[in-house]
C-alpha cells in the first residue's frame, strides 16, 4: 500500500536549477573558466617536465624539506605510477587535489577564524558542517554536475565542498584551544589584532591547523577519485574504467596508483608541515 505523502525534491529542484542556469550562467562560465585555467596551468607544470626529473626533482625537494625517507618514499611512489603506465592520470590527480585543497583552505580558514570570535556564528555552522561530513561523498557531485554538466569543474567544486568541513572544524577548534593567558598578555603589551593573529594564536594553533589541513587533502583525494564517475579523468577515471570493462588488471593497477599518490601526499605534506613547525620553535 503507497503512502498519501511522499517526499520528491524533484518537482521543485528541476525549476530551480533551471533557472540557476538561465539567470546566472555567466557566474558559472566565468567559475568555470578559472578552475580550468588555474588546474591547467598546474597540469600543464607537472607534465612538461619529464617523469624522470619529476621524479627527482621531487626526491630532492623531499630531502631538504623532510628527510632521507621521504626522499626514498617519493621514489618509489612515483616510479610505482611510471611502471604502472598512470603517469599522466597521476599528474593529473595530484593537479586536482592541489586546486581543490588550496581553494578549501581559502575559503574554511577565515569562517574558521571567524567562528572562533563570534558564537553565534559557531553555532549556526555547527549543524551545517554535521550534515556535510553526514552525507555521503558522491552526493556532492549530483548538484554540481547539474550546474555545470561533466568534467573536471564540477568534480572540483564538489571535491572543494567536501574538503571545507574539516578544515573549517579544525580550524575554530586551533583558534579556541589558544590559551587566555596569551591573548590577555598581547593585549596588555598593546598589540594591534593583526599582530596577536600573526605572532600568538596562529604560531599557537598551528599543530591543529596542520592536522586539519592533513585531513582535507586526504578527503580531496578520496572525492576525486569518486569524481572520475562524471569524467573528472585521472586515476579515478582509471579505476571507473576497469569497473565498467571488468578489467580486473587495470582496476588493481589505478587503485594502487592511487594508493602510492596517497601515502606520497600524505607523508610528503605531513612530514613538510612538521619540520616547519620545529624549525620555526627553534
Amino acid at each position: 500500500m503507497n503512502p498519501d505523502i511522499t517526499f520528491s525534491p524533484g518537482a521543485w529542484l528541476a525549476p530551480s536549477v533551471d533557472w540557476l542556469n538561465a539567470n546566472l550562467h555567466g557566474l558559472f562560465a566565468l567559475i568555470s573558466r578559472f578552475i580550468e585555467t588555474v588546474l591547467g596551468g598546474i597540469e600543464g607544470l607537472l607534465l612538461v617536465i619529464p617523469p624522470y626529473g619529476m621524479i627527482a626533482l621531487v626526491a630532492v625537494a623531499a630531502f631538504f624539506l623532510v628527510n632521507l625517507r621521504a626522499a626514498i618514499l617519493a621514489v618509489v611512489m612515483l616510479g610505482f605510477c611510471l611502471i604502472s603506465g598512470f603517469w599522466v592520470a597521476s599528474m593529473q590527480t595530484i593537479a586536482l587535489v592541489t586546486v581543490a585543497v588550496l581553494i578549501s583552505v581559502t575559503v574554511a580558514f577565515p569562517i574558521g577564524v571567524a567562528a572562533s570570535r563570534v558564537k553565534r556564528l559557531d553555532a549556526v555552522l555547527s549543524p551545517i558542517l554535521n550534515v556535510m561530513q553526514t552525507v555521503p561523498p558522491w552526493v556532492y557531485l549530483i548538484p554540481a554536475v547539474m550546474v555545470f554538466s561533466l568534467g573536471k569543474v564540477p568534480a572540483i567544486l564538489a571535491t572543494i565542498i567536501y574538503g571545507i568541513p574539516p578544515m573549517l572544524r579544525l580550524t575554530t577548534l586551533a583558534f579556541n584551544q589558544v590559551p587566555r593567558d596569551l591573548l590577555e598578555l598581547g593585549k596588555a603589551m598593546g598589540a594591534p589584532p593583526q599582530a596577536i593573529l600573526l605572532k600568538i594564536e596562529l604560531p599557537t594553533a598551528m599543530p591543529t591547523l596542520l592536522v586539519g589541513l592533513n585531513q582535507c587533502i586526504l578527503l580531496s583525494l578520496a572525492m576525486v577519485v569518486l569524481a572520475g564517475l562524471v569524467g573528472a579523468g585521472g586515476l579515478g577515471a582509471e579505476v571507473t574504467r576497469g569497473l565498467t570493462r571488468m578489467e580486473m588488471g587495470l582496476g588493481l593497477r589505478a587503485g594502487l596508483a592511487i594508493v602510492a599518490v596517497a601515502l606520497l601526499l600524505d607523508r610528503l605534506s605531513r612530514g613538510a608541515l612538521q619540520g616547519r613547525r620545529i624549525r620555526a620553535a627553534t
